[in-house]
C-alpha cells in the first residue's frame, strides 16, 4: 500500500469531512475547513492518499516558533494500517524543516493507541486539562515534543 502525503486543498474537504465524522463526537464543519486551508494563514493541513483516496489527515498550527496539532485522524477502512504514522511523521519533518522547535497537542486521556503513536515520536506528557472535551467533560493529556 502506497501512502501519498500532501498539503490538503479544498477539494479533498469533502472526503475529509467524512473521516471527520467518523472519528470525533463533535466534529469540525465544512466551513472551519474551508477556513483553515484558505484564510488561516498559520494553518498547514497534510492529507494521506491510498488509490486517490483521502484516508487521512493532520493539521497544525504555527505558533511563533511551535506547532499546535489541532487534529489527526484515520477514516475506519485504513486504521491499523500506519496512515496515522505518516501523518504524524509529515508533521513532524514539516516542523524540522521549516524550524519548529516545539510541538504540542492534547489528546483524550483516554486515547492510549494515539498517546502510544505520539510517544513513538518523542511526545512526553506534561500536563492535564481537566475536562478539556465538552462532549463528555473527559482531560486532555497535554504532549509536547521539544528539539
Amino acid at each position: 500500500m502506497k501512502i501519498i502525503l500532501r498539503e490538503m486543498t479544498l477539494y479533498d474537504i469533502d472526503q475529509v469531512l467524512i473521516i471527520e465524522k467518523e472519528t470525533f463526537p463533535i466534529p469540525w464543519t465544512k466551513d472551519a475547513f474551508e477556513k483553515e486551508v484558505t484564510k488561516n494563514e498559520l494553518a498547514v493541513y497534510l492529507v494521506a492518499e491510498v488509490d486517490s483516496k483521502v484516508a487521512g489527515y493532520g493539521g497544525l498550527w504555527k505558533i511563533l516558533d511551535e506547532a499546535h496539532i489541532t487534529n489527526i485522524a484515520v477514516k475506519e477502512e485504513f486504521r491499523g494500517k500506519k496512515i496515522g504514522d505518516a501523518i504524524l511523521m509529515g508533521i513532524v519533518d514539516y516542523c524540522d524543516t521549516n524550524m519548529i522547535p516545539s510541538i504540542t497537542l492534547e489528546v483524550r486521556s483516554s486515547n492510549i493507541v494515539a498517546q502510544k503513536l505520539y510517544e513513538k515520536y518523542g511526545f512526553k506528557s506534561e500536563g492535564i486539562r481537566p475536562n478539556y472535551y465538552t462532549d463528555n467533560n473527559e482531560d486532555a493529556l497535554v504532549m509536547w515534543r521539544r528539539k
